[in-house]
């Protein structure tokens, strides 16, 4: 790949990534998908003290079909006792099939079992902390004190793997900024600020016609 076009997606990579420090909150709130690392690196949260609960969200979606054994949230949730967090610590949301469902069943949860969480330390893989964000923020029915988004801190140029390879990545990166542009406009999610350097690389990518 030049270099340039290898630029150009680790700047949309990097435009994904909000750069929130995790904080003390009421709920690690996980959004299943397929990269096991997501549950892995909550529960390197939850061990540190950040938050008494872990909340984990997602049903079969298109990635996982076939992948898991069973949902999302149930994957993760086994990797995550694994890891040291006990049952008494996890809520599980087993229907969500995207990330607008993710946010409304999981405050459904949320209200069933008579919590009220207001600080919530999201996490997502890398390239899907923003639409995360903007997700949240649009879709969340309560009101939230605090809202920040986290990722396995692994950069982009050592994020793939056998079970992501790079053409996969990069795929959903772009897919992603896509969904952060076009799905405020569709009532999905906040408006975002896209710099114009950002638009240019993602421009400059289409042009080469490769994804």
């Amino acid at each position: 790949m030049p270099t340039h076009l290898y630029q150009h997606i680790e700047k949309i990579w990097n435009y994904h990534i909000l750069g929130h420090a995790p904080q003390l909150s009421d709920c690690i709130f996980v959004l299943g998908s397929n990269d096991i690392r997501v549950a892995e690196y909550a529960a390197a949260l939850y061990r540190q003290g950040f938050a008494p609960y872990v909340m984990i969200s997602g049903g079969v979606g298109r990635f996982t079909e076939g992948v898991f054994e069973k949902s999302e949230a149930e994957t993760f949730a086994e990797l995550m006792r694994d890891e040291g967090v006990p049952d008494s610590a996890l809520l599980l949301e087993t229907k969500a099939t995207n990330t607008g469902e993710n946010v409304r069943f999981s405050h459904q949860l949320m209200l069933d079992n008579g919590l009220n969480f207001t600080r919530i330390l999201m996490v997502q893989k890398p390239f899907m902390e923003r639409r995360a964000y903007a997700t949240f923020m649009k879709q969340w029915p309560g009101d939230a004190e605090s809202v920040l988004v986290s990722s396995p801190p692994i950069p982009f140029v050592e994020y793939a793997n056998e079970d992501l390879p790079f053409d996969a990545v990069v795929e959903a990166t772009l897919a992603d900024f896509e969904r952060v542009r076009d799905y405020p406009a569709q009532g999905f999610q906040i408006e975002q600020p896209i710099p114009s350097d950002v638009l240019h690389a993602y421009d400059e990518i289409k042009k080469q016609a490769l994804w």
